[in-house]
């Protein structure tokens, strides 16, 4: 709940406690330095929150601006938790890339960044928030499925426990990249396939040299 009158920092202090996010997380949503909100929580610096970033923290959280420190509310005006706003969760965007081409060991799994998704989207995609990442396609091997610079979203639930025909992020010999899984007839066995026809598949291998990190479940790109 959001009380009347507290001090906007105990309030977002507790917003993010309830949501499960992190402060750096938060600070890359404002693209602020990642100890920006820990400081203004902490330090109290800045005193209060920049116009802009008491919006869009307001509309991640759905509540009013005035309980992050804006002007009070009106008359008559909405209450502070603003069921209009849509609540939007934060999802890592992973600084590697999986590889669509002749592969590239990529072991750089450091967060580069996030993005912002509305959170009742992702549960019309069943996915956890807490267990998606954003990583880019590096090469064409999956055109015209996915394109070389594609961002997709992988689902880290959807594992080897739950393996069926789809694309899927993968390890193979220690190389990370996006690949179709189609389950063959020989029980256990599966294929790795590209979708562009100049690029080689891999039929019925043996699970065990395959880790599944998970399936591709959404794609974004940029459009030149």
């Amino acid at each position: 709940m959001v009380g009347n009158g507290e001090d906007p920092r105990i309030v977002l202090e507790r917003l993010i406690a309830e949501r499960g996010d992190s402060y750096s997380d938060l600070s890359r949503l404002l693209n602020r330095n990642s100890a920006y909100i820990q400081q203004f929580i902490k330090r109290g610096t800045p005193r209060k929150l920049d116009e802009e970033d008491r919006r869009i923290l307001a509309r991640y959280f759905g509540v009013a601006e005035n309980v992050l420190g804006g002007s009070a509310a009106l008359p008559g005006a909405a209450p502070a938790r603003m069921r209009s706003l849509p609540s939007v969760v934060t999802v890592p965007r992973l600084s590697l890339g999986a590889s669509a081409g002749s592969g590239s060991l990529d072991e750089d799994e450091r967060t580069a960044g996030v993005m912002a998704f509305d959170a009742k989207w992702l549960r019309h995609l069943g996915v956890r928030p807490q267990k998606v990442s954003i990583i880019r396609v590096d090469g064409e091997s999956m055109a015209p499925t996915l394109s070389d610079g594609d961002e997709i979203m992988v689902d880290h639930d959807d594992d080897a426990g739950r393996l069926r025909d789809g694309v899927y992020v993968l390890r193979l010999d220690g190389v990370l990249m996006v690949k179709r899984i189609a389950m063959g007839p020989r029980r256990g066995l599966f294929s790795v396939l590209s979708d562009n026809p100049h690029y080689p598949d891999w039929i019925d291998i043996d699970p065990a040299l395959v880790v599944i990190v998970g399936r591709v479940v959404w794609t974004g790109r940029r459009l030149v």
